[in-house]
């Protein structure tokens, strides 16, 4: 079954958080995706993206806080890649991504806020599996994320219709 946001908004009211709509746009093949968070937040360094979607991603959702920053990418299609084939449901990133004809042919969410083609520095700063916010909301690793056309919603639980 869909779990569509705005069906979950109905349904867990006040019980759930939703992100202020703060331009997230749909770049993956999948628009409707939802798992459990796991974080990264950096700044301009992709390299603990790639660290997080090099291991086993079933049923989650990575959330990178890159600052809102629009000097470059934190996600192309070649991590893309690694995240289906390491069987991550989705990756929303508060920051940039590139090779977005490429990622739309992905079987995986992807939302962010605009493009760049400029690749990301590489010297592994970063932290990974912490608190982080963006979009008016806290994001918890083990909460989870539901992300769809209509946009973002988090909760402390899993949630069913």
């Amino acid at each position: 079954m869909s779990l569509l946001t705005t069906d979950l908004s109905d349904a867990y009211g006040g019980k759930v958080r939703i992100a202020e709509p703060i331009g997230l746009k749909d770049y993956g093949g999948n628009k409707l995706f939802n798992g459990q968070i796991y974080t990264i937040k950096c700044h301009e360094d992709n390299s603990y993206v790639r660290k997080a979607l090099e291991t086993d991603g079933t049923g989650k959702v990575l959330v990178v806080d890159g600052g809102g920053s629009m000097r470059c990418a934190l996600l192309g299609d070649m991590l893309g890649e690694l995240g289906v084939k390491n069987k991550w449901n989705g990756v929303v990133v508060y920051g940039c991504i590139r090779d977005s004809a490429a990622m739309a042919t992905l079987s995986i969410g992807v939302k962010a806020l605009n493009t760049h083609p400029l690749k990301s520095n590489k010297q592994n700063i970063g932290q990974e599996n912490i608190g982080v916010h963006f979009a008016g909301v806290d994001f918890a690793p083990g909460e989870w994320i539901y992300c769809d056309e209509d946009g973002i919603l988090v909760s402390a639980t899993e949630l069913t219709i």
